[in-house]
């Protein structure tokens, strides 16, 4: 699957297929989020790859809206180095999608989730008091139930999205 063909058919998913994830796939995805660029090249991403199915199931308690999260085969903390400066969430969306366009290009589904309780993440997997766990990433195969598809004529047209020059 080519870049713009992955982008454009990558779509979040909640429902995961009861099949675990090759090694090899994860290792080539983590690969892909790693290359991501940030600003002044500070490098302040991490992740942590979560598959203990205890360790999935309490992060169900992460957030607000996380209690289907432990579906998903792996959960992949992204935590970001809170000394690093005010713009790291721009780094962390960038990582984040290559994440997910990766995985996507890899047959795999994905949703990114919102962390609520770091503190709480932070206790589970030992992260360090100076970086944030912002995000989880829930990555699987996709289940078979058939995924709502949503086309192109249902987004913002490109002309009202992108203006060229001047706004008006």
């Amino acid at each position: 699957m080519d870049a713009l063909e992955a982008l454009r058919n990558k779509r979040d998913t909640r429902s995961y297929a009861d099949t675990p994830v090759e090694h090899d796939v994860i290792q080539k995805i983590l690969a892909a989020a790693r290359m991501a660029g940030s600003a002044k090249n500070n490098q302040p991403v991490r992740l942590v790859v979560v598959t203990d199915p205890s360790d999935r199931t309490k992060l169900t308690e992460s957030g607000d809206f996380t209690a289907w999260i432990d579906n998903a085969p792996i959960n992949i903390v992204v935590a970001v180095d809170s000394g690093a400066g005010v713009r790291t969430q721009f780094d962390v969306g960038r990582h984040s999608q290559n994440l997910m366009v990766a995985a996507h290009a890899e047959g795999l589904a994905s949703c990114p989730v919102t962390v609520h309780y770091p503190q709480m993440v932070r206790d589970l997997l030992g992260i360090p008091d100076h970086y944030d766990p912002c995000m989880i990433i829930t990555i699987g195969h996709p289940s078979n139930k058939p995924r709502k598809s949503l086309p192109d004529n249902q987004r913002v047209d490109l002309t009202d999205y992108a203006r060229f020059d001047r706004w008006s």
